[in-house]
Formats: structure tokens, C-alpha cells, sequence
């Protein structure tokens, strides 16, 4: 039976590698969205919409009567955790309810969560977080929006699914929550300098117990829980499966780089990449790198939130398993490989 997906947030991290898995299947028809838009290809169209406009919405979306299933991985970012709820709600409701009036076969919709939802961006949560945990004080759009949906979905044909990975790591630009292209950037910039790569979080940051998502076993576990129906109206905590200390993988990023490591030295990422893009310039044109805006390579505030974390940061993926995923991805394999994947791209040197 063949599908259409619409995928709502194209351009990021999440939602490029979402459309290639999808493209790697052969009844998929996919339907892109994102703010700049993109280039068509075979199965593939793009539309440039803002999310955020009601009406444009509607007239953008209005006649995708032949959309199955939403893939909805849209971010706007905001200084605030409140900030964030407008927005976020907004998109999610406009899309939502412009393609529920209009799709008449319409079967799944797939939200992109996080760990917010269990406090884990506040401080120190329980860990392995379980999807059954309890809720935490608001503001929290990842639970509005979830809310949002299971109000959306009573009564109705279609299912909902809420995803949610540790940090996504893979290929994006421009991209607000990108540890691996903080951190390729900022060990390029090191290496550029004849520096040793230094860890610069917080202290206890470098010796906790964390995990994170690959962006490409991400995608087959969205478009598995959106087709399986024992996976209808779940959340699933998705992992790559392992755990890690930066005190042990930090030395292997370096030597992947071929640099020296140093003991850590707790700096912001924001204060000490903000006089760099001059030295970035430079190294483009030396390196032959691709043209690639210096506001589009980074995000050095993600950098200094994800290395503050002193707190272990895991979740339980174990019901993933219980249901029928089961691919497993090996960190330290995988942030090589991105890296591998950057120098591919003429991101970095």
C-alpha cells in the first residue's frame, strides 16, 4: 500500500535524514517542509511554508489530500523555556489541523520529543527516564504538544506516536541543537591553532554518564513506530543503545582529529567562538572548504548546554525493544563517521 509522507521540519538534522531513509524505501512518496524550501528530486517535493502563519499555512497545505502520514520534527528555538511554548504549539497545531481537514486517509502522526519531558533540561532527573515517569512543573511544549495531539486523535482513525531521543547527532546547517558539528567545528579550530583539544564544560560534565541518538537509526524507528500498530498512541525513548563518559570519548574524538588532549578547562563556547569567523574564513579558503556561512555551522550555546550537563543523562530504551526495534548503533563509531562525513562535504579540514 503506498504511503505519502509529510515531513515537517526538512532542513533539520532529524528531518534530512528521515527523507533520505524514506527515500531508500520504495512506497514512500515524501513531501517536504521547511521555511527556505528545497530542491525537487524522484518521490521527493518540496514546499516553503511558514509554520508559524496560519493562513500561509492553510494555502500551502490545503491540498495535500493525499498525505498518510505526518512526520512533525519543526523547532523554533526561543530564549526562554515559556518562550518556547507559543511557537512550538502553533506550528504543531497548524499543521495538525490543516491536514486532519484534508487528508481524508490520513493514518499516523509522528512527534519529535526529547527528554524535556522529563525534566532532564531543568537539572538532574531520574535516570534511566521511563516513559511512564511523571510529569514535571511547566512550561514544557514537548508536553503540550503531545497533549495537543492525544486531544487531536479521540475518536478519529488516525494514530499518534511521541519519539524521544537523547541529543540527535548527524548532518545538518544551520541547525540550532548540533553537537556533532560543535564539536568538529570547534576541535578544526583547535587543531587550525597547534591547541590541544580541551573538554570545556562544566567539571562533573566530563564524567558522567551519557547517550545520544543517531540521527540515521533515529529515522527507522519514527517510520517503524508510525507503521507498526501495536505502536499506536506510544512514546518511545530511542537510543543508540550504548553509554558513555566524556572523560573516555573525549580523548578519542582527539585522536580521531590528530591532536592532543588536555585536561578539561570549563569555558563558554559563546564567549570564545564569538571573534573566530575571521579565522574560519581563512581556513575555507585555505582548505578549500564549502561556502558555508560561519552562522550556519554552529551553535555554540547547544555546545555549552549539553557539556553543563554534571548529571547523568540516559533513558531506559528498553521498550523500543519490547515492541520490535532493534538496531544499535556504536557511539564512538558514529561520531567518527559524522566526522568522516563533514571532511566528505568540505565542511571541515
Amino acid at each position: 500500500m503506498n504511503k505519502t509522507a509529510l515531513v515537517v521540519g526538512a532542513q533539520g538534522v532529524i528531518g534530512r535524514n528521515l527523507i533520505e531513509h524514506l527515500r531508500r524505501l520504495d512506497d514512500w512518496q515524501i513531501i517536504g517542509l521547511s521555511r527556505r524550501g528545497g530542491e525537487n528530486t524522484a518521490r521527493l517535493r518540496h514546499i516553503a511554508v511558514d509554520l508559524l502563519d496560519a493562513d500561509d499555512t492553510r494555502s500551502k497545505l490545503a491540498n495535500l489530500r493525499e498525505v498518510t502520514h505526518v512526520f512533525y520534527a519543526a523547532y523554533q528555538d526561543r530564549p526562554t523555556w515559556a518562550e518556547l511554548v507559543e511557537p512550538n504549539m502553533t506550528m504543531l497545531r497548524n499543521v495538525v489541523q490543516t491536514i486532519a481537514g484534508v487528508a481524508d486517509d490520513l493514518r499516523h502522526v509522528s512527534l519529535m520529543q526529547g527528554y524535556k519531558v522529563y525534566g532532564a533540561h531543568l537539572g538532574p532527573f531520574k535516570t534511566p527516564a521511563r516513559e511512564d515517569d511523571p510529569g514535571h512543573m511547566p512550561p514544557e511544549f514537548n508536553v503540550d504538544q503531545q497533549r495537543f495531539l492525544e486531544a487531536q486523535q479521540r475518536g478519529k482513525r488516525w494514530s499518534w506516536s511521541a519519539i524521544r531521543p537523547s541529543v540527535v547527532c548527524g548532518f545538518a546547517l544551520g541547525n540550532p541543537m548540533n553537537l556533532a558539528m560543535v564539536i568538529g567545528i570547534y576541535a578544526a579550530i583547535s587543531k587550525e591553532l597547534g591547541l590541544p583539544l580541551r573538554f570545556p564544560g562544566k567539571p562533573g560534565a566530563y564524567d558522567t554518564l551519557m547517550e545520544v541518538t543517531d540521527a540515521g537509526l533515529l529515522a527507522r524507528a519514527t517510520v517503524w513506530a508510525a507503521t507498526e500498530p501495536r505502536c499506536a498512541n506510544q512514546a518511545f525513548n530511542i537510543t543508540n543503545g550504548d553509554l558513555f563518559r566524556w572523560n573516555q570519548l573525549w580523548p578519542r574524538i582527539a585522536k580521531h582529529f590528530e591532536i592532543e588532549v588536555a585536561p578539561p578547562l570549563t569555558m563558554s563556547l559563546a564567549s570564545v567562538m564569538a571573534d573566530k569567523e575571521p579565522l574560519w574564513n581563512a581556513m575555507r579558503e585555505r582548505h578549500g572548504l564549502a561556502a558555508h556561512r560561519w552562522s550556519e555551522l554552529s551553535s555554540w550555546g547547544f555546545g555549552d548546554f549539553v557539556f553543563g550537563w554534571d548529571y547523568d543523562f540516559f533513558a531506559d530504551g528498553s521498550k523500543a525493544r519490547r515492541y520490535g526495534f532493534h538496531d544499535y548503533v556504536d557511539t564512538e563509531a558514529m561520531f567518527k563517521g559524522i566526522f568522516d562525513d563533514f571532511r566528505q562535504r568540505r565542511v571541515i579540514p
